[in-house]
């Protein structure tokens, strides 16, 4: 950014600081103003991350890189943490302290020790389920009523709730049984329709009890079972219970949308071999470090593929014709290889497939790449025989392009089948580790060939 981009930016965050924007910033849009600061002077920068409102702070924390969150933790005092912590919802206040306590934990230790006991509990809770639990995702924040209770004292209660600045975003009304029990939902839209002075149980059964049976996830389900849920009925928030039934929180959208950004962004990181965090550092150590493991890999298989050119230095050297076609094998070869590779974690990643479904995946992806592989190797082989007038080199090139592009896709579709079924990330790696397979087997087919067919 430049002298004036800066002051533009400076000039938006005193009128936000000010209230005077006609338009409140988002926690994202602060964070990003921030940033922009922070790499311009760093002391401009501590002072308007220390004007922040406890009311903004935590949320604009959340959306901040870990190296600027650590300016948070050292320039802002542990009170002022606690009071930005209390203003968010316990998920947000689970995340927060998590990425604190990544980065100090004794200072996360004194923030959770200043939070009151509800809270305290709400973190220990939420904190207590694995990642890819559903549990982790939930807000224990919602807007329940027993069955057996009045419509009318259930609104009054959310209004008090709504006023003390308890509740947010509130879209449902859970109803439980005496047991807390959860019996059905009803969306908060359809309540006004009716008679505040029936009980909800007499209004449930007034109307189609069945319509109001709730969409629930076990706290303990794979929350990529929790998102296909609430994509397949197109829900705006969905209930969490133990295995009990009993209501323990609830998921909302803007929860599963996130989920879904940050798994795709992961997908597109791993699929280079790239570590998702590390890359979203701004320090060059960490993100180099990351990039540099895969590289290395990468080398020693480059040094494999060269090493099986260097096997037909003679045959090359007979047909110089050779040197100039070989990237094209290996190019055809990586992208059919890619397009395998793409198609199968993204349908391994959305639950389409799974191991068992090997033989048919393998079936569709090879047939496509032998259907391509015999078009583009007679293309390729035509041009070749026209190109250096020599119709054995033709027949070469197009033999080795059907067997590295029938290859390419099976190995683009096992290697992600392999790797699922060894419970790792599909998309981990994939792509370094087609590329050996594609250039090692696309050099030396066409090379071989070469040199039984020319030689």
């Amino acid at each position: 950014m430049n002298t004036d981009d800066i002051e533009e930016v400076q000039k938006v965050l005193d009128l936000y600081l000010k209230q005077d924007l006609e338009n409140e910033l988002s926690a994202y849009d602060i964070a990003q103003h921030l940033k922009a600061l922070k790499y311009h002077d760093e002391d401009t920068y501590t002072s308007y991350l220390a004007r922040l409102k406890t009311d903004v702070l935590g949320d604009v924390a959340i959306e901040l890189p870990e190296s600027l969150l650590k300016d948070v933790i050292e320039n802002i005092s542990t009170d002022k943490m606690v009071e930005a912590l209390e203003e968010l919802e316990s998920d947000d206040q689970t995340d927060l302290l998590q990425y604190i306590k990544d980065i100090d934990e004794d200072k996360a230790k004194e923030i959770f020790d200043g939070l009151d006991k509800e809270d305290q509990a709400d973190v220990l809770r939420l904190g207590s389920y694995s990642d890819d639990e559903s549990g982790a995702y939930m807000q224990t924040e919602l807007f329940w009523a027993y069955a057996d209770e009045k419509l009318g004292d259930a609104v009054t209660r959310l209004r008090e709730q709504k006023n003390a600045g308890e509740l947010e975003n509130i879209s449902q009304l859970f109803i439980v049984n005496n047991d807390k029990i959860l019996k059905y939902t009803i969306p908060l839209e359809e309540l006004i329709l009716f008679d505040f002075s029936k009980k909800l149980q007499q209004i449930i059964q007034e109307h189609e009890p069945d319509y109001y049976s709730p969409y629930a996830a076990l706290d303990t389900q794979d929350i990529k079972d929790t998102v296909a849920l609430v994509q397949e009925y197109d829900l705006n928030v969905i209930a969490v219970v133990d295995s009990k039934g009993i209501l323990l929180g609830r998921i909302t959208a803007d929860d599963i949308h996130d989920f879904i950004q940050e798994s795709a962004t992961e997908q597109i990181y791993n699929l280079a071999g790239l570590n998702d965090e590390a890359e979203e550092e701004d320090t060059l150590a960490k993100a180099g470090k990351a990039r540099a493991i895969w590289l290395f890999i990468n080398l020693f298989t480059a040094i494999l593929s060269s090493s099986i050119i260097g096997i037909f230095d003679e045959t090359i050297a007979s047909y110089v014709a050779l040197a100039v076609l070989m990237p094209i094998v290996a190019s055809m070869g990586g992208n059919t290889g890619t397009q395998a590779l793409t198609v199968t974690v993204r349908r391994l990643t959305l639950g389409e497939i799974e191991f068992k479904d090997a033989k048919y995946v393998l079936k569709r992806e090879v047939g496509i790449s032998i259907i391509n592989g015999i078009i583009f190797g007679a293309v390729m082989g035509i041009v070749s025989w026209l190109w250096f007038d020599k119709a054995l080199l033709g027949l070469v090139i197009a033999c080795s392009m059907i067997v590295n592009l029938s290859l390419a896709g099976f190995f683009g579709t096992v290697i992600p089948l392999t790797l699922k079924r060894l419970n790792i990330d599909p998309a981990v790696g994939s792509a370094v580790l087609l590329t050996t397979f594609t250039d090692s087997i696309g050099f030396f087919s066409f090379l071989g060939l070469a040199k039984w067919i020319l030689i």
